[in-house]
Formats: structure tokens, sequence, C-alpha cells
């Protein structure tokens, strides 16, 4: 069988390195972290970032064309979430959030050898296939 899915790597880090990170997405500041990111061809995106941008886009746009807009604008404005959020990076490939099982392999291992002073705490794969990952809730679905 054809695996169709794609996959995602997200970290969350220490509250001084997510600071760091939002300002250096390359990570020129910690040479191992930026070593992996290049071979990859890799950058980081802040979740909280993202997010953000998404409600800005879509209050610019009419966000009646932005089905998450609503869950996503109470998730900034949350405290608990904002902070939550504020740690978490997607690693993103080639401009691409999405990318293939041995790209995400590949990620996966060489963030896991990173030494503790890295300042990552978790690391995630996701993939694509909605049966593995939280739907919006339903007020928010088209």
């Amino acid at each position: 069988m054809d695996n169709t899915w794609q996959f995602q790597i997200r970290i969350t880090v220490a509250d001084e390195r997510a600071s760091a990170l939002r300002a250096d997405p390359m990570s020129d500041s910690y040479p191992p972290l930026r070593d992996i990111l290049r071979r990859h061809k890799a950058s980081l995106k802040c979740q909280f970032d993202a997010f953000a941008e998404y409600v800005k886009e879509a209050e610019a746009m009419g966000t009646s064309a932005y089905r998450l807009y609503e869950w996503t604008r109470q998730t900034i404005e949350n405290p608990e979430k904002k902070a939550k959020y504020l740690r978490s990076f997607t690693v993103y490939v080639e401009g691409e959030d999405v990318y293939d099982e041995e790209v995400a392999d590949s990620l996966e291992a060489a963030l896991s050898a990173l030494p503790g002073d890295a300042g990552i705490e978790r690391i995630f794969k996701y993939d694509t296939d909605p049966s593995n990952n939280p739907q919006p809730p339903q007020a928010n679905r088209a």
C-alpha cells in the first residue's frame, strides 16, 4: 500500500531558547541546531507567530473565508495557550510545513541527537492523517 501521508516535525523548547529562536529562526546563535537546519534545508517557525499571522491575514482579507479564524484568535488571546505556543516551533523544509516521512525521520533523529544545552524539551512527529490529529471545534468547521 502506498503511504500518501506527509509529516511534520515540531519542537517544544525552553523559554530562553524560544526567545532566541523567534528572533533567529535559522538558529545562527546555536551552531549545532543551525547545522541541522541547513543540512535539511529547513527553518523554524514559532507556532504563536504563525497563528498571529493567520489572524492578521484573516482580518485584512475578511474573516468569513478563514474557517479557523475564531478558534485561532481565541487561542492567541488566551495567556496559557499563548505561553505554550510561544515555545512551540514547526520545522519547515524547503519552505513547506509537511514533507515526506524520510525527511521527517532524518530531522527527528538529528534533533534528538542534540545535546541537552540545545534547549529542546520535546520533539513531535505528526502525520497528515486526519484520524491521528485533533479536529477543529465543531463550531469552527466549514
